[in-house]
Protein backbone atom coordinates (compact mmCIF):
# COMPACT_ATOMS: atom_id res chain seq x y z
CA UNK A 1 0.00 0.00 0.00
CA UNK A 2 3.02 2.17 -0.51
CA UNK A 3 1.16 4.20 -3.62
CA UNK A 4 -1.75 5.49 -1.60
CA UNK A 5 -0.80 8.94 -0.65
CA UNK A 6 -2.47 8.76 2.93
CA UNK A 7 -3.42 5.36 3.77
CA UNK A 8 -3.96 6.05 7.79
CA UNK A 9 -6.47 8.39 7.72
CA UNK A 10 -7.96 9.13 3.66
CA UNK A 11 -7.64 5.52 2.20
CA UNK A 12 -7.91 3.49 5.75
CA UNK A 13 -10.95 1.18 4.14
CA UNK A 14 -8.22 0.06 1.69
CA UNK A 15 -5.79 -0.77 4.33
CA UNK A 16 -9.13 -2.75 6.05
CA UNK A 17 -9.80 -4.62 2.85
CA UNK A 18 -6.26 -5.88 2.52
CA UNK A 19 -5.55 -7.02 6.07
CA UNK A 20 -9.15 -8.54 6.77
CA UNK A 21 -10.54 -8.76 3.23
CA UNK A 22 -14.80 -8.90 2.30
CA UNK A 23 -14.93 -10.43 6.09
CA UNK A 24 -13.57 -7.39 7.53
CA UNK A 25 -15.30 -4.70 5.24
CA UNK A 26 -18.92 -6.26 5.76
CA UNK A 27 -18.18 -6.19 9.46
CA UNK A 28 -17.56 -2.36 9.06
CA UNK A 29 -20.42 -1.86 6.70
CA UNK A 30 -23.02 -3.84 9.09
CA UNK A 31 -21.79 -1.89 12.28
CA UNK A 32 -22.38 1.57 10.30
CA UNK A 33 -25.05 0.57 9.25
CA UNK A 34 -26.41 -0.63 13.23
CA UNK A 35 -25.45 3.08 13.86
CA UNK A 36 -27.71 4.35 11.21
CA UNK A 37 -30.53 2.51 12.06
CA UNK A 38 -29.89 3.46 15.80
CA UNK A 39 -29.67 7.62 14.70
CA UNK A 40 -32.78 7.64 12.79
CA UNK A 41 -34.86 5.66 15.66
CA UNK A 42 -33.74 8.56 17.80
CA UNK A 43 -34.96 10.76 15.13
CA UNK A 44 -38.08 8.87 14.70
CA UNK A 45 -39.01 8.45 18.33
CA UNK A 46 -38.43 11.83 19.49
CA UNK A 47 -41.33 13.45 20.75
CA UNK A 48 -40.74 17.40 19.94
CA UNK A 49 -39.32 18.70 16.28
CA UNK A 50 -36.23 20.29 17.22
CA UNK A 51 -34.76 17.11 18.78
CA UNK A 52 -36.23 14.85 16.08
CA UNK A 53 -34.49 17.22 12.98
CA UNK A 54 -31.02 17.47 14.73
CA UNK A 55 -30.63 13.76 15.71
CA UNK A 56 -31.42 13.31 11.57
CA UNK A 57 -29.19 16.09 10.84
CA UNK A 58 -26.58 14.39 12.92
CA UNK A 59 -27.17 10.97 11.68
CA UNK A 60 -27.21 12.17 8.44
CA UNK A 61 -23.67 14.43 8.85
CA UNK A 62 -22.00 11.17 9.58
CA UNK A 63 -22.81 8.97 6.93
CA UNK A 64 -22.43 11.39 4.65
CA UNK A 65 -18.48 11.40 5.56
CA UNK A 66 -18.99 7.74 4.93
CA UNK A 67 -20.85 7.52 1.44
CA UNK A 68 -17.56 9.97 0.41
CA UNK A 69 -14.94 8.29 2.06
CA UNK A 70 -16.23 4.57 0.82
CA UNK A 71 -16.80 6.36 -2.73
CA UNK A 72 -13.07 7.66 -2.46
CA UNK A 73 -11.97 4.45 -2.10
CA UNK A 74 -13.94 2.91 -5.04
CA UNK A 75 -12.90 4.88 -7.27
CA UNK A 76 -16.59 6.85 -7.54
CA UNK A 77 -15.74 10.21 -6.18
CA UNK A 78 -13.21 12.54 -6.50
CA UNK A 79 -10.40 12.20 -3.57
CA UNK A 80 -11.71 14.99 -1.10
CA UNK A 81 -9.78 14.18 1.95
CA UNK A 82 -12.47 12.97 3.91
CA UNK A 83 -11.93 10.56 6.82
CA UNK A 84 -14.17 7.34 7.66
CA UNK A 85 -15.70 8.71 11.21
CA UNK A 86 -14.68 5.98 14.50
CA UNK A 87 -11.65 4.62 12.17
CA UNK A 88 -9.77 7.06 10.70
CA UNK A 89 -6.51 9.34 12.53
CA UNK A 90 -8.02 12.94 12.03
CA UNK A 91 -8.05 15.53 14.60
CA UNK A 92 -10.83 17.81 13.61
CA UNK A 93 -13.08 15.80 12.34
CA UNK A 94 -12.58 13.11 15.24
CA UNK A 95 -13.86 16.03 17.86
CA UNK A 96 -16.56 16.77 15.57
CA UNK A 97 -18.15 13.17 15.60
CA UNK A 98 -17.65 13.15 19.31
CA UNK A 99 -19.62 15.94 19.70
CA UNK A 100 -22.23 14.61 17.02
CA UNK A 101 -22.38 11.48 19.21
CA UNK A 102 -23.00 13.07 22.11
CA UNK A 103 -25.79 15.33 21.40
CA UNK A 104 -27.61 12.15 19.69
CA UNK A 105 -26.99 10.49 23.08
CA UNK A 106 -28.33 13.40 24.81
CA UNK A 107 -31.69 13.28 22.42
CA UNK A 108 -31.92 9.86 22.95
CA UNK A 109 -31.07 9.90 27.09
CA UNK A 110 -33.87 13.26 27.24
CA UNK A 111 -37.00 11.36 25.08
CA UNK A 112 -36.41 7.87 26.36
CA UNK A 113 -36.19 8.54 30.37
CA UNK A 114 -39.03 7.95 32.55
CA UNK A 115 -40.51 11.00 33.82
Amino acid sequence: LSFLPEQHTDFIVSVLAEEWGLVGCSILLLLYFLLLFWGLNIAYNCRNMFGSILAFGITTMIFWQIFINIGMVMGLMPVVGVPLPLVSYGGSSVITNMVGFGILLNISMREFSSN
